[in-house]
């Protein structure tokens, strides 16, 4: 059985358009599941979701995230609507909050009420694509004229994935939506997050195996192990130190709590190099694989019986296309 694979496109620095979509090309030949299409501060998600769509035939495409403060619900569900349309029905809303940080000092939108905001984008984003006149009385939104899309989309739901951290946040992804988007959960604590999901899943009523959850770190197939590994440190590293407080939060409560304040410290005094040195290489392990292709071949197998139903790859081919096929196909199975 061949497994669910997705890759991702760069929201920051230099992007070489043509190099992207021949990519995307190669991933969509070798049975890559989906492309996932980050949004923070960087490039919009939805330009270049667009271009994917116009050159793909298959694979899946999917935002991760766009948050659900700096566009209305209704904005977004026009959005994916659109894309959905373009696509030929192969789109993914990938949704969170972001976090303080992003929202107020990018934004400037004020941050609270997260969850309950969410929640609402989620009931209005459904409410559009079923084509239901859009009447509703939340606490954040209150919608009472009965609009409704003035086109019909090729699905009345669009796959729903929610990132979140904490439990009530979990509770409802469990609850509402059809993909979790788990952060920086380590390897050795991932199968009891996935089975404490899926418990939280069935006793809404759902069927649990009706969610499905993208890993939460990156097996990278490259031969420049120290380079990738380095990479990923510097990475945790800002989430810790730079992105508020929900991200050593979410690392304390899986046992982490002694990496947490030499990180900050290490950054606030030294910057970033110093911080991401502060990582300890264990938790680099934890949160992500770099190496042989034999070896994440490995970290896949490992991931799925922790629960992962869908892997977050990156192969390094050295802009050797036909390499990269090779390995994409072996990754598949």
């Amino acid at each position: 059985m061949s497994r669910k694979l997705a890759i991702a496109v760069n929201w920051q620095g230099n992007l070489d358009v043509k190099r992207m979509i021949a990519q995307a090309e190669i991933a969509d030949a070798a049975g890559v599941d989906s492309i996932w299409v980050a949004e923070a501060w960087g490039r919009d998600a939805f330009t270049l979701l667009a271009i994917l769509a116009d050159h793909t035939k298959r694979v899946r495409l999917a935002s991760s995230i766009v948050n659900t403060y700096s566009r209305t619900p209704a904005a977004l569900a026009q959005h994916f609507a659109t894309l959905d349309e373009v696509s030929g029905g192969r789109m993914i809303v990938g949704l969170g909050t972001s976090g303080p940080q992003v929202i107020e000092h990018f934004h400037g939108v004020r941050f609270e009420p997260a969850l309950t905001r969410l929640k609402e984008y989620v009931d209005i984003i459904d409410m559009l694509m079923a084509g239901v006149p859009l009447n509703y009385n939340g606490k954040i939104f209150k919608l009472n004229r009965g609009f409704k899309l003035r086109f019909e989309p090729p699905r009345k739901h669009i796959p729903i994935f929610i990132a979140s951290l904490n439990r009530k946040s979990v509770e409802f992804t469990a609850q509402r939506a059809d993909g979790w988007l788990p952060v920086l959960i380590p390897m050795s604590q991932l199968r009891s997050a996935i089975g404490d999901l899926r418990a939280m899943a069935t006793a809404a009523g759902r069927d649990a195996s009706a969610i499905e959850v993208k890993s939460p770190g990156v097996v990278h197939v490259t031969s420049n192990v120290a380079r990738s590994r380095a990479s990923l440190a510097g990475n945790i590293a800002f989430y810790i130190a730079r992105m508020g407080t929900f991200y050593g939060e979410q690392l304390t409560r899986w046992g982490w709590s002694e990496a947490i304040k030499p990180v900050r410290e290490a950054w606030d005094a030294n910057g970033s190099k110093a911080g991401a040195e502060a990582v300890p290489a264990k938790l680099v392990d934890e949160l992500g694989y770099s190496g042989g292709i034999e070896g994440a071949i490995e970290r896949l197998r490992q991931q799925e019986e922790a629960g992962v139903d869908i892997h977050s790859i990156e192969v390094d081919a050295g802009g050797d296309n036909r390499a990269l096929e090779r390995d994409l196909r072996a990754l598949v199975g």
